[in-house]
């Protein structure tokens, strides 16, 4: 049996079983192949296949092994960017339709809940947005000011959070907001799809995308779906090298789960304005509830001490919500942020009928919503008022100065090819863990498995050839440049690359490289 490489379960994974659905085996036909069944995929999925349209949805693990699994599930039209952010990015009239589409897609998560009477300890709840104490004053007046004008009328600046273990001070309260178990919801969404007749393969992995005409979609083990339109929701898109990845970023975000007495604090959502900033919900249980916290994002791949966050977030909750009890769960997940504060959703540059669903910002429930959403109204030929706003092809000038240091940063980790490796030899590296190494002119990822085996990969990525870096936590090769990750040995677990790091000759256990 293949050795577990993710070793950090989010509390989704651990309360909701997916059921397991059988690989693709022969060639097949619909009018839609969706490729990626977290949030974005399946909702695309369900609208359409109520709406009659035949469809395939594909995915290379399982509905529960993929970035929705590591949610913490906030649904909420109080963007992280802030509206004054997106307002001087995209005007008045953008922050308005951002505000829009983002409470739309909550009614329609609720909707559909109704609907297919799904139990996913979905409610509505208010949200705080609150500045950690000494931060300069005003900020919250001009993001009131800028939700208004949004569209959000709602919105009320408030003395402090209803909490008793922590004063927030004044804060902006957004109303109607909400939260849900993601996984339940994907188990029932996956149901209803198949009682519209679509058809859901796991275990199978999109290889190839051709488009002539019609999409071809070739797959691990050689079976080929052919549609007339192809939806990429993977988190980042797999099926280009560079279009859309220029224009955003992979980062790492952290979550700990720990007990807190039931009625000690209310339900509702919390956010501040730190850099990197935190979020807080609440999980109702059976005998006590769950304090769910998060936050200290950095960049994929661009960390020394990748423990160290987790330390941080807790004492960062220790501090304000004292009567938590010891964690019992944690984990990271991937957050693709874009330059300009909003989702690439839409059809991909350059293809009438390839769509893709990426760019999340932190808000990868509603956004992956808001994909289905306006890209079932684009295939079903519908005009849908958003479609200029997500548009994947756009380029904002605005935001020139986030893209150019974003690719900068691209840039300089090109560096690692002449620097020395991290260890000089394989035996250094203790069992379970990875290092980088240096053999002559090229970078060697070594991995010793938990029998003392050694594992020996070229340290390039096969997206566009950065040297990746060792993730002790998740136990993965993660790409600083785009975000791609590799399990332990290998197999590539996150895109854009489509392929796995190449195996490398054996150094033996003494090794014959060096730091040098």
């Amino acid at each position: 049996m293949r050795e577990s490489t993710r070793p950090t379960s989010s509390l989704w994974m651990e309360t909701a079983e997916i059921r397991a659905r059988k690989p693709l085996q022969q060639d097949t036909q619909a009018d839609v192949c969706i490729v990626g069944a977290g949030i974005g995929g399946l909702t695309t999925a369900y609208l359409l296949s109520y709406e009659g349209l035949s469809v395939v949805v594909l995915e290379e693990g399982s509905s529960n092994s993929g970035e929705t699994s590591r949610t913490t599930a906030h649904l909420s039209n109080a963007l992280d960017d802030g509206f004054v952010e997106l307002e001087r990015l995209h005007g008045e009239s953008g922050a308005r339709l951002a505000a829009q589409s983002h409470t739309a897609a909550i009614d329609r998560i609720q909707a559909i809940i109704a609907k297919e009477r799904i139990q996913c300890d979905f409610e509505r709840l208010d949200g705080y947005l609150f500045d950690p104490p000494g931060d300069p004053t005003g900020i919250l007046e001009k993001e009131l000011d800028a939700a208004r004008r949004a569209g959000l009328k709602e919105v009320q600046m408030v003395e402090r959070a209803p909490l008793a273990s922590f004063n927030t001070g004044p804060c902006l309260r957004f109303p109607r907001q909400g939260q849900f178990h993601p996984l339940k919801y994907l188990s029932s969404l996956m149901q209803a799809i198949e009682r519209n007749g679509g058809r859901i393969f796991h275990k199978t992995k999109a290889e190839e995308f051709k488009n002539e005409g019609k999409v071809q979609v070739v797959t691990s083990g050689g079976p080929v779906v052919t549609a007339d339109a192809l939806v990429v929701a993977t988190n980042t898109p797999v099926n280009d090298w560079v279009a859309i990845h220029t224009k955003q970023a992979a980062y790492r975000s952290y979550v700990v789960a720990a007990p807190v007495p039931r009625g000690a604090m209310p339900t509702a959502l919390l956010w501040d304005t730190l850099d990197p900033y935190h979020y807080v919900r609440l999980q109702r249980g059976s005998h006590e509830d769950l304090l769910i916290v998060g936050g200290e994002d950095h960049k994929t791949g661009q960390v020394d001490d990748l423990a160290e966050p987790f330390g941080r977030l807790e004492a960062w909750m220790r501090q304000r919500f004292p009567m938590a009890g010891p964690a019992v769960s944690q984990w990271s997940g991937q957050i693709m942020e874009p330059v300009d504060g909003l989702a690439f959703l839409g059809r991909n540059p350059g293809e009438k009928n390839v769509y893709i669903v990426t760019g999340d910002s932190g808000h990868g429930m509603t956004h992956g919503t808001i994909g289905g959403m306006l890209i079932s109204d684009l295939i079903l030929g519908r005009s849908n008022p958003w479609e200029a706003l997500y548009d994947p092809s756009r380029v904002s000038l605005k935001s020139a100065s986030e893209f150019a240091k974003e690719n900068l940063n691209v840039v300089a980790q090109y560096g690692e090819y002449v620097t020395g490796g991290q260890v000089a030899s394989g035996e250094e590296i203790p069992a379970g863990e990875g290092a980088l190494l240096r053999r002559g002119l090229k970078k060697i990822a070594v991995y010793r498995d938990k029998q003392g085996e050694l594992h020996e990969l070229s340290a390039i990525c096969p997206h566009l050839g950065c040297i990746v870096a060792w993730n002790p936590t998740e136990k993965t090769w993660d790409c600083p440049c785009h975000g791609s990750r590799f399990e332990a040995t290998g197999k590539v677990i996150n895109g854009p690359a489509i392929t796995d790091l190449a195996a490398s000759e054996p150094v033996g256990e003494a090794g014959v490289s060096s730091r040098a």
